[in-house]
């Protein structure tokens, strides 16, 4: 006998997991990276490292968002998804535009260029993951 309530597709599970432990990771990085400049040198490049510090923010928040797997968690995590998109296309822009204002570089910099694109790549995954999630879930409620 098949049972009435059928398993929605949670963000946090499959490949939402290794998602998670990208964001989880790009968190520490960010978060390290930002402490140790904005404790040193915060003088030298302030824009850049308060840049770095909300990019560790949104990682972390995007990250918990992902893992809770419910309504809100959905929530949270697209709005870190294209709040980060809009960040590093942003950021990634300005700081090819104006390099001045960029003395250092910043996690969204050129694109994410000092972390292998990732930055750029992440939330694209990150909002797919959230679309693709939200479209089974329906199927599934259907």
């Amino acid at each position: 006998m098949a049972e009435s309530h059928t398993a929605r597709p949670r963000t946090n599970a499959g490949p939402g997991r290794l998602l998670i432990a990208v964001y989880l990771i790009f968190a520490i990085a960010a978060s390290s990276r930002a402490a140790v400049q904005i404790a040193t040198k915060f003088d030298e490049a302030p824009l850049a490292y308060l840049l770095s510090a909300l990019a560790a923010v949104v990682y972390i928040v995007a990250a918990v968002g992902l893992a809770r797997a419910g309504h809100a968690g959905r929530r949270v995590a697209l709005a870190c998804c294209a709040l980060e998109l809009a960040g590093v296309v942003g950021v990634g822009a300005f700081s090819l535009a104006r390099p001045d204002l960029f003395p250092d570089e910043t996690v969204w910099s050129g694109f994410g260029s000092g972390y292998g694109y990732i930055p750029l790549v992440l939330p694209i995954l990150g909002l797919a993951w959230l679309l693709h999630t939200r479209r089974a879930a329906h199927r599934v409620s259907s």
